[in-house]
This record gives structure tokens, C-alpha cells and sequence, in this order.
């Protein structure tokens, strides 16, 4: 490595180190003052309540590595570009393309390092945060076996999900036990499907059976359609249902093929699993914009300027990639396209601005 590109890959990590710690302090600050009263609320005492933070960052640092990135080669670029460091090195012959050797480097070894981390580090920390702060949760949620089936006691009533569709608030392979005061067996709901809507939820090839106390058989009843109230809402399912954050690649890919296997669409979970290995990717491209904006003389002026082209790209890059991933669960676009849309319109926007550097 020679002495121009160990100086700049010193000052990005330089750079990038305080822009993490920066905003992961702001970060936690923020969940802190959010986060508190139900932590409190969940019985945990302060060194659990220290825990859920602590287990909180992999999550933070895998979400905020790509504009730190990006903010760190504006930066660096930015203030060579103030001293005049990079106009000296044009004038000794360095090309623009030469500079952008260590930054294409650092692009992609923490892309790599991020799915890694992503895979490695993130889903067992962010699983015992979830299990810090379903601790004594109250009734409503008592069980969840975390794949695929779903169990949950609620009021006088125990209910098993088979799956469960958050795109469309739908709920498969329903069985509802209701108990009376004495906690006696008095009635039973099954059903195929169930979709929630105004607070209650309507149940398709549904049977009910009640009970009288008595060995007689219960008295069945067969509905096309019947309308219950659980004290159940799609948001507690999301809560105690599986949560793509706790899974790595592999994990959910697996989890994909038993749920269409089952017969169930699995298009949400297939958007998110193409978008694990999209969003690592987001740092060789965020690294390769920032050093053509700022090696274009756009961010001379400061670090204040860096910075408001940094947040500037980010918010229209989110943007979009947000967008993409809507359209890929509405099934408007396929699930892989979905997922890389953002990523291929930013890098070939990347390279067409590094290609026109001179």
C-alpha cells in the first residue's frame, strides 16, 4: 500500500469510528427515552434494562454502516480537497481514479464484513433483546415457538397459529380454546384462515364446537364465514411471531421452504432474504458516490456541506429502497429485482460519476 492511499484509508477509519460512536450514542439515546416505560413495565431490573441496550448496538451498527461510510469518504475527500491536498496531487501527475484505489478497497471489505456481522453477530443479539423485553409481558403473550407455529394465551382462551401472513393481516390454521371462571374446557374454534379487519377477526371454514361440562359430544356447528373478537392483534402477532432480524440468511431461507411447503405464500420472507445479501452492498456503493461527489469539488466547503450531501443522498437512496421493497411485497415487482432495484440504479449513477471524474 503506498503512502497516499494509507493516508486517506487512515483518515476514512478515523472519521468512521467517530461517526459510529456519534450516532450510536444519539441512537441509544433516543430508544432510551422510548423504550423505558415499557422496559419498566416488563419487570426488568437495571442491569437487564443495561442488557437490552447493550444488545441493541449490532443491530444500530449494521443499520447505520453505510452512511457512516458515506458520510466518512465525504469527509475525508472534502477536507483534501479544502487543503488543496488534492489539487497537489493532480498536479504530480495522480489521477482522480488513483485515489479512488483505497476507497473501492474499504467499499468492499465492509460490505463483506457487514454480512458477515449481519449474519453472525446480529440475529442472537437482537433475539435476547426481544427475550429482555417480553419478560413478563402479561397475559396476552405467555408462548411463541418462534418458527412457524404460533401459540398464545389470551384473556380465558389459549390460540394456535399455523402461520402467519403480516402483509395481508392473515392468519392460517386457527384453533381457539375458550375457558369458563373454573378454567373448564366450554368451547372450541376452528378455522382455515382468518383475516382481521375493524377490530375483529372473520373466520373462513370455520367450525365451532361447545361444551357442556358433561362427557356428552360437544355440539358442532360448521360457518362458511363467522366473525370472533380475540384479544389478539396483528400487532401482537408481529411481536411474538418470527421475526426476520433474528435470522440469519440461511435460517430464513429454510424458513421459506416450510412455509410453501405448508401451501403458504412466502413472498415477504423472500424480499427480505434477497435484501440480506442487497444490503451489504450498500457500503462499496455509498463509498464509490461520496468520493465522486466530493472528487468533484462539490463538498470543498466544509464539513457542513459534507454532511448535507451526505444525508441528502441517503434520505433519496432510502427512499428508493424502500419504495422497491413495497413493490416486491405487493408482488408488483419479483422478490430478488425488489430487493437489488436500489442498489443497481445507485452503482450505475456511481460509476457513470466516477467514469467523468477527469
Amino acid at each position: 500500500m503506498t503512502i497516499i492511499h494509507r493516508y486517506i484509508t487512515g483518515l476514512f477509519f478515523k472519521y468512521f469510528s467517530m461517526l459510529l460512536v456519534v450516532v450510536i450514542v444519539i441512537y441509544l439515546s433516543i430508544d432510551l427515552f422510548g423504550k423505558l416505560d415499557n422496559l419498566m413495565e416488563a419487570g426488568l431490573n437495571p442491569v437487564e434494562m443495561l442488557l437490552f441496550f447493550v444488545y441493541k448496538v449490532p443491530l444500530i451498527i449494521s443499520q447505520i454502516t453505510p452512511v457512516a461510510v458515506l458520510l466518512a469518504v465525504l469527509v475525508v475527500f472534502g477536507i483534501m480537497s479544502r487543503n488543496n491536498e488534492v489539487l497537489a496531487l493532480k498536479s504530480s501527475g495522480v489521477s482522480l481514479q488513483y485515489l479512488l484505489a483505497p476507497v473501492l478497497v474499504i467499499g468492499l471489505v465492509l460490505s463483506g464484513a457487514l454480512f458477515v456481522f449481519s449474519e453472525a453477530v446480529v440475529p442472537v443479539t437482537i433475539s435476547r433483546a426481544h427475550q429482555l423485553e417480553e419478560k413478563n409481558a402479561g397475559e396476552r403473550q405467555v408462548m411463541s415457538s418462534r418458527e412457524k407455529n404460533i401459540w398464545l394465551k389470551h384473556q380465558r382462551a389459549i390460540t394456535y397459529i399455523q402461520y402467519f401472513d403480516p402483509s395481508e393481516n392473515a392468519i392460517y390454521g386457527v384453533s381457539t380454546i375458550f375457558f369458563d371462571d373454573a378454567f373448564r374446557l366450554n368451547r372450541r374454534i376452528d378455522a382455515e384462515k382468518g383475516i382481521y379487519q375493524n377490530g375483529q377477526w372473520r373466520l373462513s371454514s370455520a367450525m365451532q364446537q361447545r361444551f357442556d361440562g358433561t362427557d356428552k359430544s360437544p355440539e358442532s356447528k360448521f360457518y362458511e364465514t363467522m366473525t370472533v373478537e380475540l384479544a389478539i392483534a396483528p400487532e401482537d402477532l408481529r411481536r411474538v411471531a418470527q421475526s426476520v432480524e433474528t435470522m440469519s440468511f440461511s435460517r430464513l431461507k429454510q424458513y421459506i421452504e416450510k412455509v410453501e411447503l405448508e401451501g403458504y405464500g412466502a413472498t415477504q420472507y423472500k424480499v427480505d432474504l434477497y435484501a440480506k445479501t442487497a444490503y451489504p452492498a450498500i457500503c462499496l456503493i455509498m463509498s464509490l458516490i461520496g468520493a465522486a461527489l466530493a472528487l468533484r469539488g462539490k463538498t470543498r466547503e466544509g464539513m457542513a456541506v459534507s454532511f448535507s450531501y451526505g444525508i441528502v443522498t441517503a434520505f433519496i437512496y432510502w427512499s428508493l429502497y424502500s419504495f422497491c421493497l413495497s413493490l416486491g411485497y405487493g408482488e408488483i415487482l419479483p422478490p430478488l429485482i425488489s430487493a437489488w432495484m436500489a442498489n443497481l440504479v445507485f452503482f450505475c449513477a456511481a460509476g457513470w460519476m466516477v467514469i467523468n471524474l477527469e
